[in-house]
């Protein structure tokens, strides 16, 4: 893969670097007895780094199976690699989840949605739904202490 980042001799050779993805993210907070839309830019990483700060392995998962992206290079919303009904940064397939994720009232093309259902499924099978790519992520520090937590509960 080549590189567009400047000041790097033999940028062209350097693996998986990428641009950090920056979205937009719309917060909805009172002021004054109202509801007022903030929106704050961070990267995909900073978001599913906040959003899943209480599960490590999680963060670890979306490292592995996106590379911190929701979207591609033309802006769609990123398909998988392997199987392209994989989509956004937890690669939440959509053959099998669409309908289930609509009714939860989440849309798993949107960060937001693709990171909550990605949570819901975690709290309803742990790290099962992202089996395929336990080859990278297996080996973390995150993942050690999920799997100790999970055998003291």
């Amino acid at each position: 893969m080549a590189s567009n980042i400047s000041g790097f001799s033999g940028a062209s050779f350097v693996p998986n670097i990428l641009p950090p993805e920056v979205i937009e993210i719309k917060e909805t907070l009172p002021s004054e007895n109202k509801k007022v839309a903030i929106k704050k830019s961070m990267t995909v990483e900073e978001y599913v780094r906040n959003y899943f700060s209480d599960v490590p392995v999680m963060v670890e998962i979306a490292r592995c199976e996106s590379r911190f992206r929701q979207h591609d290079k033309e802006g769609d919303v990123l398909r998988g690699e392997v199987n392209d009904l994989d989509r956004g940064v937890m690669q939440i397939n959509e053959y099998y989840h669409n309908g289930d994720s609509e009714k939860l009232g989440y849309d798993i093309l949107t960060i937001e949605g693709n990171t909550a259902y990605a949570r819901y499924l975690f709290e309803k099978y742990g790290v099962r739904p992202w089996k395929s790519s336990i080859k990278c992520w297996g080996g973390t520090v995150a993942y050690t202490e999920y799997k100790e937590l999970a055998v003291n509960k």
